[in-house]
């Protein structure tokens, strides 16, 4: 990506292109903000709006800047948002030098759909995640997305923005039935409306034979919303379940106690000694060498878990420092955790995450932006830090997830009545 000075002198000049939904997804204002705020300035060459909300638009835009290293600095921010330098080559790639590090100055990747140019030929990038760097092997022209963990010497990674583009996903939540859901937190949005919308999209992946995954916190047992939860995977709407040793052990206690925290959620009395029934639930599970273990001796009969393993429903429990026990299913090694996520979200149309901030935040940090990703929450800040790191499709609700997942399964029983 080299410029040549023209006009004033000292000022370097690039042009780049970008083409998609431009206007009605404002990634040309994000784009031209970006140029201005980072000491460049740009010159719209060519531009072709697109008539209908169908039709795609392109813009050829010139980028200049008073240094080549300010300019270098621009053109690698806009082209997360797609644009692609005009005189773009191969890409360049560099031999990683030690496992679990990329090179030095290594591209760094975003959750949209990614390309490499390798041999004058655009190469899609596989197992598109943010936050890792890009693989290339010359000898069977692939690209891949490996995180820093995975590095190991020898492989050759992208380095620069040079023969790398990126395509950012357009009124992909809208086409979907989420219109006036933008990704915006606010708690004045209208939750039956959003509620409902929810349903509509878990019922048509239902009938698409589409896989949903759920992300959920120990709230959803908390607030009594368990049931309501097992309802979901009873009728088929959740293919995957991704939690942490909390939520299984509070569901696992409440299966065997009637308690979650010691409180009983029928009637909110705490009982005595109550705050022993987690750690005697995960005992028993431990004994009996696991929750499979214990459904088919018939020792645990309802709950999450219950369903998940009756109806085949696929879960990872991923662990914490402060995880009690924990449950012999619980993977307490995070980087294994989070080897395992990324095996298991291949296929995922559509995700909802309920009331778990660090498992929400994990999750959307490795699922595309093709994914459909609802947040619900009584903490904005979860949503809005989802966003912040880049899970731009996230769409929040501020709502708690107890009359949420209520409203969720009646609307589920409308649609399918």
């Amino acid at each position: 990506m080299t410029a040549q000075p023209v006009g004033t002198p000292g000022e370097f000049h690039e042009t780049v292109e970008v083409r998609g939904h431009i206007i009605d997804s404002l990634i040309l204002p994000k784009i031209l903000d970006c140029i201005t705020s980072s000491g460049g300035s740009f010159r719209i060459v060519q531009v072709s709006i697109g008539q209908t909300r169908k039709d795609p638009s392109h813009a050829s835009i010139e980028v200049s800047a008073a240094s080549q290293e300010v300019l270098d600095s621009i053109l690698a921010t806009i082209a997360d948002h797609g644009a692609t330098s005009v005189a773009t080559g191969n890409c360049r790639f560099v031999e990683a030098d030690k496992d679990g590090a990329f090179p030095e100055g290594f591209y760094s990747t975003t959750n949209q759909r990614t390309e490499v140019r390798l041999d004058g030929q655009w190469t899609e990038v596989g197992e598109q995640e943010m936050d890792c760097g890009v693989a290339v092997d010359l000898a069977q022209g692939r690209a891949v997305c490996v995180p820093m963990s995975d590095v190991r010497a020898g492989q050759h990674f992208v380095v620069g923005h040079a023969g790398v583009r990126v395509h950012p996903q357009s009124r992909h939540l809208q086409a979907r039935g989420f219109e006036f859901m933008n990704s915006q937190v606010s708690t004045e949005k209208p939750k039956g409306i959003a509620t409902a919308q929810v349903a509509l999209e878990m019922a048509r992946c239902r009938r698409q034979r589409e896989k949903v995954l759920v992300v959920a916190g120990p709230a959803v047992v908390h607030t009594g919303s368990g049931e309501h939860l097992c309802k979901l995977i009873r009728g088929g709407y959740v293919q995957h379940l991704f939690a942490g040793n909390a939520l299984a052990a509070h569901d696992i206690e409440h299966a065997l106690f009637g308690t979650s925290l010691g409180v009983k959620l029928e009637s909110g009395d705490i009982v005595e000694a109550g705050h022993e029934h987690h750690l005697r639930a995960i005992n028993r599970m431990r004994r009996l060498g696991g929750i499979r273990e214990a459904v088919a001796c018939g020792e645990l009969t309802k709950g999450i878990m219950f369903e998940c393993i009756q109806h085949d429903v696929d879960f990872l429990l991923a662990g914490s420092i402060r995880d009690d026990g924990p449950l012999p299913e619980v993977i307490t090694d995070a980087l294994e955790a989070q080897r395992e996520m990324r095996k298991r979200i291949h296929g995922v149309s559509f995700c909802l995450m309920i009331a778990t901030t660090l498992h929400s935040i994990a999750v959307g940090n490795l699922l595309p932006a093709s994914v459909g990703v609802v947040c619900v929450d009584i903490n904005p800040s979860t949503v809005i830090k989802l966003s912040d790191r880049g899970s731009f499709q996230t769409v929040g609700l501020v709502t708690d997830v107890e009359p949420f997942l209520r409203g969720l399964v009646a609307d589920l029983s409308e649609v399918v009545a």
